[in-house]
């Protein structure tokens, strides 16, 4: 069985953006170090264009072979005309506004989100799901979670989008690893307990 992994950025007080889902102010927090620990550890999770303007395009994949997404966290791809961010990995983008999707490359989920990730989950194959966000998606989600990779950055929004958008039932994860950065931030995976 493959894992899901929501793999997300946040701030210090929890939340993954500002009160619109814009958390482009921890993109500050991306120094050399930070950056080469993508490289080596989640090149998958880089967009395929910044992966090329970083210099590592050609990595394999390491943990991940999909991705899927919302709606809003997609939409910051298309606003900058690039209709297939992930294209070193199966890209599924949960949406149920937008109807036919940009590009050949990505598959539009408008309902049956949930069975479709438990889909993806029973397929054969040793890399795992990239829960890229956003807030809604990772609620829906919630149940088929595995395992969370937090980045937290230094960084305070005092208010904002949380991680998860729906309530949830008290689960327990249990803490697998934690690394620490020079400036600041603090990467910390969890398991899911069952």
């Amino acid at each position: 069985m493959r894992k899901l992994t929501y793999y997300v950025a946040c701030s210090v007080d929890g939340f993954i953006g500002d009160a619109t889902g814009d958390g482009t102010a921890m993109l500050a927090c991306l120094d050399e170090e930070f950056l080469d620990f993508l490289r080596t550890e989640y090149p998958e999770t880089v967009p395929t264009h910044s992966r090329r303007a970083l210099g590592f395009d050609d990595l394999e994949n390491r943990r991940f072979d999909t991705i899927v997404q919302g709606r809003a966290s997609y939409d910051l791809a298309l606003k900058e005309g690039i209709p297939s961010p992930y294209a070193h990995l199966r890209q599924y983008v949960a949406s149920r506004t937008l109807a036919v999707s940009p590009s050949p490359d990505v598959e539009i989920v408008a309902d049956g989100l949930v069975d479709k990730v438990r889909e993806l989950k029973a397929e054969d194959g040793g890399l795992g799901i990239y829960l890229c966000g956003g807030s809604r998606v990772a609620g829906e989600l919630y149940d088929e979670i595995d395992e969370l990779v937090i980045k937290t950055y230094p960084v305070v929004y005092g208010t904002g989008m949380p991680m998860f958008a729906a309530g949830s039932d008290l689960t327990r994860f249990g803490l697998a690893g934690t690394r620490t950065f020079g400036n600041g931030a603090v990467v910390r995976t969890y398991a899911r307990q069952r």
